[in-house]
């Protein structure tokens, strides 16, 4: 399902999935907390997707508010999911514990 929307999970240890819609505050600065941790984890990567834009892969996966992120090993399963905009140090602990840690 995931491979639909470009994601390539064995490309990295750890993929984050994030469904955004356009006018959501919390989506915007989640993409920015993600961009600067991608920067200093060399294992992550991270795919933006416009819920607008992939209605059947929303409802297929269930998402029902965003900012909604999957996280992807490198086999393409869901090892977490999580609803909200979650902190710095939340993403930090959950990239981390996934392999995807810093240099």
């Amino acid at each position: 399902m995931f491979e639909r929307l470009g994601v390539h999970p064995d490309r990295a240890e750890l993929t984050v999935v994030q469904f955004s819609t356009a006018f959501c505050g919390p989506c915007r600065a989640t993409k920015a907390r993600l961009a600067q941790l991608q920067a200093t984890r060399p294992g992550l990567a991270t795919l933006h997707v416009d819920a607008e834009s992939h209605l059947a892969e929303v409802r297929e996966l269930g998402v029902r508010r965003t900012p909604e992120l999957f996280y992807l090993d490198r086999a393409g399963r869901v090892v977490h999911r999580s609803s909200g905009a979650p902190g710095l140090a939340e993403l930090v602990a959950l990239v981390d514990a996934h392999g995807a840690g810093g240099a």
